[in-house]
């Protein structure tokens, strides 16, 4: 979703440099805000051309985030990486990460089209695409390997949600104490998940692009799997969570063998969410979501966590 808005929501030092980057006789001509980013602020730039035509660039601008040199560097890395692999995704206009140009740490990167899709309906047709996506992800072997996956929740920092099983959550966190079992490496996206595919066609029946690539790292595809799960089951109900690592599967991706293993991995993605439900939330209520409150979304992930624990514990 944007709200149209002038140039002025553009800091003038970055607006200088996103100008710099453009072809000759090339200008901007207009911005607009880009909802549904938790991080960065998102800008869709019109730019006018000599022929009379226009294209469209997207401008991600990290402002006073931890660490924003490197997701940014992660980011522009992978983008360079990805043309000619087959997965969709934007192409690297030009980066500054250490803000040495722009106000803020930025990167200018090409406009895609199509839309992200967060209702329920269309979903039984949604799901085997994302799980297909993710297979051809986790099958590029990038000639630089990115870092090692970050697994920043621990069992001190879980939030349980009011009213939760404290069995089921007591278990999932201990579950979690544990060293994490061994795995096979992949190319992982990190932030796979529906906020960050966009669909295009009838009903949505074509991905057009995978954005945010700001947390790729090297580690198991159950993680990026547990990931997208753990948002399906938030969004759509746990039964789609549940549902998606079997999808994955399908479409020829392989999982851990032990079904101990792939519940570590569900438990600890899952957990990491009780800790964002309500920066997660929010920008789902502002595409339109508005039956997702964070109450709604705390009480799907203790019934989500509850289920793994009970099914699968």
């Amino acid at each position: 979703m944007s709200d149209h808005e002038d140039l002025g929501i553009i800091r003038p030092l970055t607006l200088a440099w996103a100008s710099r980057q453009l072809e000759v006789g090339e200008r901007i001509v207009r911005a607009e805000v880009l909802h549904g980013g938790i991080s960065a602020e998102m800008r869709r730039l019109t730019i006018a051309m000599p022929d009379g035509g226009t294209r469209d660039l997207v401008l991600r601008t990290f402002v006073d985030v931890e660490h924003a040199e490197e997701s940014l560097e992660r980011e522009a890395g992978a983008l360079a990486m990805l043309p000619g692999t087959g997965v969709p995704a934007p192409r690297l206009v030009a980066v500054d990460p250490t803000a040495a140009q722009c106000e803020y740490p930025s990167l200018l990167m090409t406009h895609l089209a199509g839309r992200t899709v967060l209702e329920d309906e269309g979903l039984e047709t949604r799901v085997p695409l994302l799980a297909r996506q993710l297979v051809a992800i986790h099958a590029l072997r990038p000639a630089q390997r990115p870092r090692d996956y970050v697994a920043l929740t621990t069992a001190d920092t879980v939030v349980t949600p009011t009213g939760a099983d404290p069995a089921a959550w007591s278990a999932a966190i201990d579950m979690i104490r544990k060293p994490a079992p061994p795995y096979e490496g992949r190319f992982l996206h990190r932030d796979f998940q529906p906020g960050n595919v966009l669909f295009d066609g009838p009903a949505g029946a074509d991905i057009t692009g995978i954005v945010d690539w700001a947390s790729t790292s090297w580690g198991p595809a159950d993680l990026d799997v547990a990931h997208c799960s753990v948002n399906l089951a938030l969004l759509h109900g746990p039964t789609w969570g549940l549902r998606f690592p079997g999808a994955y599967e399908e479409a020829g991706g392989v999982l851990a063998a032990a079904p101990s293993e792939r519940l570590y991995w569900l438990v600890r993605d899952a957990l990491a969410s009780s800790e964002e439900v309500q920066l997660v939330s929010r920008p789902w209520r502002e595409a339109g979501r508005t039956d997702l409150t964070t109450r709604a979304v705390e009480q799907r992930l203790d019934t989500y966590v509850t289920t793994l624990m009970h099914t699968l514990g």
